[in-house]
């Protein structure tokens, strides 16, 4: 069923008033390692929180918080887009919310409804209490809170982002849709296929009252297919102006570059700080992109609305935190290693020596062509100079 069939049953749904039983609940599926809490304070939007942490943690400690897209669970998305995996893999803490099917029959987030686009205020308050259980069960440093979504949850990344700013580093929006655009199912599904656009300036101040918040304001990543037909892809535009305006940054990109294929934009900081970049992915219909990692490895797996498009957003996302200078693995092994002697540390600089041996090479050698010049002897007398060979 397509999004714009799914929102078209909000109005008629029905809320959950009541909450789930307290405590930890089961896992959420059992190929995925979040599991269900079910006490975390408020739920005035009667969502579910599914959390994951991995026993390495790096510092200062880091969360991400996940929103699935229509049709799709928390576990369902974790296992698509690979966000445990990334999170056992870079230590990082894992929060996904989830949506019930009592409150949108499709488990949508309500990203356009006026009661769940309000600070403290429906589905948001319920998100921002689950942040809140996260940072203090897993003593998360406030300052490393990150959020993405896809689809309807990349309404709600911008919604979260609007209506809570302080609490954010920066967000990641996937075929989503900029803050405060519709308050009813017909500028929805306006926004949805149309995307009109609009001043930075109109797009900056709808963000701006949401809050009494004036700055400093999240980073952010924008990612959309070229060729979604569900979520116009004009909408990607209309979120950078919305950033770009708040962080009073030009309209004309400041780099235009070509990642695993695709192109990207990005606008920084007098510091050099990247604050709003933007993914185009080519001919990519409506869905989260996946590919290999720069480390050749594989985040995720097909599915509905999971595409190969041979870029890993979900990594590129996390590397746009902050968050894969830190391997978990490593970090954990690291007290079982002994050095090697001679150490490495302690033996000169490789390159210096290997230098220091071609300048000891005779004369008229080096003055012949590359292949004049004995290269095993000079490795071997590099090798030897910096203690790594007898």
């Amino acid at each position: 069923m397509s999004l714009a069939k799914n929102i078209d049953l909000l109005k008629r749904l029905h809320r959950l008033d009541g909450l789930r039983l307290a405590g930890l609940g089961r896992s959420a599926d059992s190929s995925s390692p979040l599991q269900e809490v079910t006490e975390f304070g408020d739920n005035p939007g009667a969502l579910r929180m599914f959390a994951f942490a991995p026993p390495q943690l790096q510092k200062p400690r880091a969360l991400v918080v996940v929103l699935h897209g229509c049709g799709q669970t928390a576990a369902a998305y974790d296992l698509g887009a690979g966000w445990s995996t990334l999170a056992q893999h870079y230590g990082f803490a894992l929060l996904m919310p989830e949506q019930q099917r009592a409150n949108n029959a499709n488990t949508c987030f309500n990203w356009f409804s006026p009661e769940d686009t309000a600070r403290d205020s429906g589905e948001p308050r319920s998100i921002r209490a689950m942040i809140a259980h996260m940072v203090k069960a897993h003593r998360i440093d406030p300052r490393r809170v990150f959020i993405t979504g896809l689809s309807a949850g990349g309404g709600m990344t911008s919604v979260m982002l609007a209506t809570y700013p302080e609490v954010f580093a920066a967000g990641a929006i996937i075929a989503g849709l900029p803050y405060g655009i519709a308050a009813n199912l017909r500028e929805a599904l306006d926004g949805m296929f149309h995307s009109p656009a609009r001043p930075g300036r109109e797009l900056g101040d709808l963000v701006r009252r949401a809050t009494d918040h004036r700055g400093p304001w999240p980073k952010i990543s924008v990612w959309h297919g070229s060729a979604d037909r569900t979520v116009n892809p004009g909408n990607a535009n209309e979120i950078v102006k919305q950033w770009l305006d708040l962080h009073d940054l030009p309209e004309m990109p400041m780099a235009e570059t070509v990642v695993d294929g695709h192109p990207r934009q990005a606008w920084w900081n007098r510091d050099g700080e990247t604050l709003v970049e933007s993914y185009a992915i080519t001919d990519m219909a409506h869905g989260t992109p996946l590919g290999l990692a720069d480390n050749d490895q594989r985040y995720g797996v097909e599915g509905a609305f999971l595409i190969e498009a041979g870029i890993s957003s979900s990594y590129h996302i996390a590397k746009f935190f902050g968050l894969t200078g830190f391997i978990a693995d490593a970090a954990a092994n690291k007290a079982d290693v002994k050095p090697a002697k001679p150490a490495l540390t302690s033996a000169p600089h490789l390159a210096r020596s290997i230098r220091t041996a071609v300048a000891e090479q005779p004369a008229d050698a080096k003055h012949e062509s590359p292949r004049g010049l004995d290269l095993g002897q000079i490795i071997t007398r590099a090798l030897t100079a910096a203690g790594l060979m007898k």
